[in-house]
């Protein structure tokens, strides 16, 4: 593997990367509550002031920024680290929020789903119909957290419903080159689930015990927390592991698991960019660093990105 490359330190819990044809990366500062630009020179600039908790973030076919919205985390320094814990006090429910790049404008879409709120909103992929797929991570308290799942909307905040339901704090979501299958990475399990996407918002799945029919590709072994999710242009699903801070890459029939060492427990997220897409983005959150490295194999381009 190549070198990691420091781009810029000092954001307040990165997250959510969006390599942008310019050069720059678009990201999350979640407990800046900010969504913010850094470029190449490592230059941070805010975007949009969001509030609450901004978490994953994606380009829309309109050219605007979806971001799903957490709501908010107390905050506490360990050894060093910054290191998010339960729901804020001020925490007044997650959403989905859309942002113009050019004025900062932020618009709420979406805060409930068939009479239920949405606890804490993660992670966002649009597919090449124009709708996207997020995840709602929930939010925990001292002696209990939320049950939550897997979503599909619409840009026009008219439409939303429930795809996967129950999961154990499901982040990182991605779909396949060929967009016919969708990936969800559950944290406290540790686990990448895998569905068969039969049309725009629809899955399906032979495991008839398992959340929507679902298949674990993999499982890591120890406490190893998988967060947010990339796929490359072959397939693999390169997933962001918490704990013991790395990158792990899982091949499309999860025979094979490779882990690619990063220098932060708290490395949440990788996207792709340049123009052969062989640079890979990785927020290390816990501290405060964009890096970059160069990738042995290209990234899959995103839908309107």
């Amino acid at each position: 593997m190549s070198e990691i490359r420091e781009i810029t330190s000092g954001l307040q819990f990165p997250e959510g990367p969006i390599a942008m044809p310019d050069g720059s990366v678009i990201l999350v500062e979640i407990k800046r509550g900010t969504l913010s630009r850094v470029s190449p020179d490592g230059k941070i600039s805010v975007v949009a002031k969001t509030g609450g908790g901004p978490n994953g973030a994606a380009i829309g076919p309109d050219g605007k920024v979806y971001v799903c919205n957490n709501g908010g985390f107390e905050w506490h320094d360990f050894g060093g680290l910054t290191v998010p814990g339960n729901q804020a006090k001020d925490y007044n429910g997650g959403r989905i929020e859309r942002v113009d790049l050019a004025t900062g404008k932020v618009e709420v879409l979406y805060t409930e789903c068939d009479g239920h709120p949405l606890r804490g909103p993660n992670d966002i992929v649009f597919d090449a119909a124009g709708g996207f797929w997020f995840t709602d991570h929930g939010k925990t308290r001292e002696r209990d957290r939320d049950r939550t799942g897997v979503f599909y909307a619409t840009t026009d905040g008219k439409k939303i419903h429930e795809v996967v339901f129950p999961m154990d704090g499901p982040n990182g979501v991605g779909l396949s080159p060929d967009g016919k299958r969708l990936y969800v990475a559950e944290t406290w399990p540790g686990r990448l689930w895998a569905w068969d996407v039969t049309a725009p918002g629809q899955v399906t799945g032979s495991e008839p015990f398992a959340p929507g029919g679902g298949k674990i590709l993999v499982g890591l072994p120890g406490f190893q927390l998988f967060d947010s999710l990339a796929v490359d242009g072959a397939g693999n699903v390169c997933v962001a592991t918490l704990a013991s801070g790395a990158i792990t890459v899982v091949s499309p029939d999860g025979s094979s698991v490779e882990q690619v060492a990063m220098p932060d427990p708290l490395t949440t997220n990788i996207c792709f960019g340049g123009s052969d897409l062989t640079t890979a983005y990785i927020t290390l959150s816990g501290t405060g660093k964009l890096v970059a490295m160069k990738w042995p194999r290209p990234g899959l381009r995103l839908n309107f990105c």
